[in-house]
């Protein structure tokens, strides 16, 4: 027989904590939070797979030199997009 996990009801997961605390904040700030997470991850894999194709001791560093400008880049992209959306809202709504 297979066991089947339960999620309890009464203690939120990781996942639901995070969703919350992204609810909290105002939309620019959400969406460049998600644009830094996204944009950093992919820079920092991409320095590995780079880092480990060119020199494997210098990995970690290259995982660094590139996930850290593409986390500011993402995060600076992604507070510009939500700082747009909200303009757009307010511009469709004004009469």
């Amino acid at each position: 027989m297979s066991k089947v996990s339960v999620v309890r009801a009464d203690k939120p997961t990781c996942v639901q904590r995070i969703a919350a605390e992204l609810n909290g904040l105002p939309l620019p700030g959400r969406w460049a939070v998600v644009g830094a997470t996204c944009a950093g991850v992919i820079g920092a894999v991409v320095g590995l797979v780079v880092g480990l194709i060119v020199y494997a001791p210098t990995a970690p560093f290259a995982v660094v030199e590139l996930g850290l400008p593409a986390t500011i880049v993402g995060g600076v992209i992604g507070l510009l997009a939500g700082v747009i959306v909200i303009a757009g809202r307010r511009i469709k709504r004004s009469p």
